[in-house]
């Protein structure tokens, strides 16, 4: 069996308000509590398990998602119709766009816990060559 990765732990002041503003983010579906856990299953089965723990302990982690191009143009809408902070660029040097890295579009934004989030619609170096 090839290694993947089943899911990761989000830390987050409130589990249940953290994975709805993502997956409302993304149109995806918030799964059902279990135990201190607030799943959010991406397309490729790998959940986002957001789980609450005390503010002084959330360490900010980078968090990247692949999505369409509609995908993203979705999301950016509700990015900016919410006045979220947002830059091209992971430093925070380009504020209020997007960037077209690769020939695609990527963004970066902080979620409700400071975790920054990036959403790209091409990978890092490209597609591979078929």
């Amino acid at each position: 069996m090839a290694v993947e990765l089943n899911h990761t732990i989000v830390h987050s002041r409130n589990n249940r308000e953290s994975a709805e503003f993502f997956a409302e983010l993304l149109e995806l579906e918030v799964g059902p509590e279990w135990g201190p856990f607030v799943p959010v299953e991406l397309g490729n089965g790998v959940t986002l398990d957001f789980a609450s723990i005390p503010e002084q302990h959330i360490t900010p982690q980078h968090y990247a998602f692949l999505v369409s191009e509609d995908e993203f143009e979705a999301a950016y809408a509700k990015i900016s119709r919410r006045g979220l902070a947002h830059w091209a660029d992971p430093h925070q040097k380009h504020p209020g766009t997007v960037n077209h890295n690769d020939g695609g579009s990527g963004v970066y934004f902080l979620d409700p816990n400071g975790h920054q989030m990036e959403l790209l619609t091409v990978p890092y170096g490209g597609w591979p060559e078929q």
